[in-house]
């Protein structure tokens, strides 16, 4: 077994926190509209050709003699790339929304920790003869950067690896445990104002862990997708300013606001607040490298009725955020978490996990991906949603990705606590419509 880098301290935690009902992976739902016949054992042997080209998807998770709690990435001796690839052919005779319940009940399985982290389905016999793509990364694999980066690397006119190795150059030479001791105290030493500023923050931004939209333990999701129309979205911002994001956070509040009704909670006098995932990888970084995250924390005015008044509301808060960068404030906590000893996580991040409800309600996250044409074997990519993994007691996550002339929407949700998706879903549509009347 070669062995890769070393897991980043936040990889690790990701790793610590996963459990049976709380998966760490992050998930996205491609769907695809063939001209003709979909050829199903093509496609898999195709994209098993390219998965074995990437070096981070033949890697599995390793423990590491040191530092302590530590992990590396090491080559998988028994990795065969089909064994991670599956072929479903779906009826909608019996489903409403095949695809959604079928990727439903994908989601909520977690991935086997002892193998390379990563599952990929495709799934036929939807609706109008369009195919899907499911793919599954752990959330100790990549972040959203990365997690496109490993994506387009399965997908059509990129160039690829032509061996299986690693690069030819001279590995760097092992170190000493001293030295490492030396480099991580200096690190340490440089980064404590800061590293004491955040956790400073921290503390004085936990509030009671009774959010108005928590949840019980369950092994069961519920996904949702939602398309927005990149055009309205300009529209409003020409009329009410701010950025896009801006817009799409004020789309997500109302439809949160009249879902919290829906389920007879009060939405008046009240904000959400959103953990807002914000890349910190530099534009040197391995692009399939570990996760690089920092992060916002931004309330969401769902007690607010007027749409305007809402995204006015956003805006300040972003600018807010923004103003502060992504290296400090109690949202930067990721940071913080990448800065703790490995064996700290082995011990405590599950504990660390469950206080989530304590600093946010839910994730809101968007995942990049460039306006480049994508196809699978010349079959143009129609549709692209991500989703975002569930922190403990929270009922749902929401993930959003904008490609071409869209804005996609992913929406999971805790089963246990949402039934049916398809009001929150509506929610949506039904928000960006109310805004989309003022502009």
């Amino acid at each position: 077994m070669m062995p890769g880098p070393q897991l980043s301290a936040l990889d690790v935690a990701f790793l610590c926190m996963e459990s049976e009902t709380t998966p760490m992976h992050m998930g996205a739902v491609v769907t695809f509209r063939p001209h003709g016949q979909v050829h199903a054992r093509k496609l898999t042997a195709l994209l098993a050709e390219r998965a074995a080209l990437l070096p981070k998807l033949r890697q599995r998770p390793r423990t590491a003699l040191f530092p302590p709690g530590a992990a590396i990435w090491a080559e998988d001796p028994d990795f065969v790339a089909s064994e991670h690839i599956s072929h479903h052919h779906l009826s909608s005779l019996y489903e409403p929304d095949p695809l959604s319940a079928y990727a439903s009940r994908w989601m909520g399985r977690p991935l086997d920790t002892g193998k390379p982290l990563w599952d990929l389905h495709l799934v036929t016999g939807l609706p109008d003869g369009e195919f899907a793509l499911l793919l599954k990364l752990h959330h100790a694999l990549t972040d959203g950067a990365g997690a496109y980066a490993v994506a387009v690397g399965l997908l059509d006119g990129l160039p690829r690896a032509t061996k299986r190795s690693h690069s030819g150059a001279e590995p760097p030479a092992p170190r000493s445990p001293v030295d490492a001791v030396k480099d991580a105290l200096g690190a340490t030493l440089a980064q404590a104002g800061e590293t004491a500023g955040i956790a400073s923050s921290v503390v004085r931004a936990t509030r009671s862990p009774l959010s108005p939209i928590s949840a019980p333990p369950s092994t069961e999701r519920r996904l949702g997708f939602v398309r927005l129309d990149t055009g309205e979205i300009r529209r409003i911002r020409r009329s009410h300013g701010g950025t896009a994001n801006d817009v799409v956070l004020a789309i997500l509040s109302g439809a949160l606001r009249e879902w919290m009704i829906n389920r007879g909670q009060r939405a008046d006098d009240r904000t959400l607040r959103a953990l807002i995932p914000v890349s910190v990888r530099g534009r040197s970084a391995e692009q399939l490298g570990g996760n690089k995250l920092s992060g916002y924390l931004c309330e969401l005015p769902v007690g607010l009725d007027d749409p305007v008044d809402r995204l006015l509301a956003v805006q300040r808060e972003m600018s807010r955020n923004k103003a502060a960068g992504p290296g400090r404030g109690a949202g930067a906590f990721p940071l913080l978490a990448d800065r703790m000893p490995p064996m700290l996580h082995r011990l405590g991040s599950k504990a660390a996990g469950l206080a989530a409800p304590l600093l946010f309600d839910l994730v809101v996250t968007t995942v990049p991906v460039p306006p480049n044409r994508l196809s699978l074997d010349g079959t143009k990519i129609e549709g692209v949603y991500p989703f975002v993994p569930l922190a403990p007691r929270q009922a749902v996550g929401i993930a959003v990705a904008t490609y071409r002339d869209s804005v996609h929407i992913g929406l999971q949700a805790n089963g246990a606590a949402v039934s049916d998706v398809g009001s929150l879903r509506d929610g949506v549509l039904k928000s960006a419509a109310r805004l989309l009347d003022t502009a």
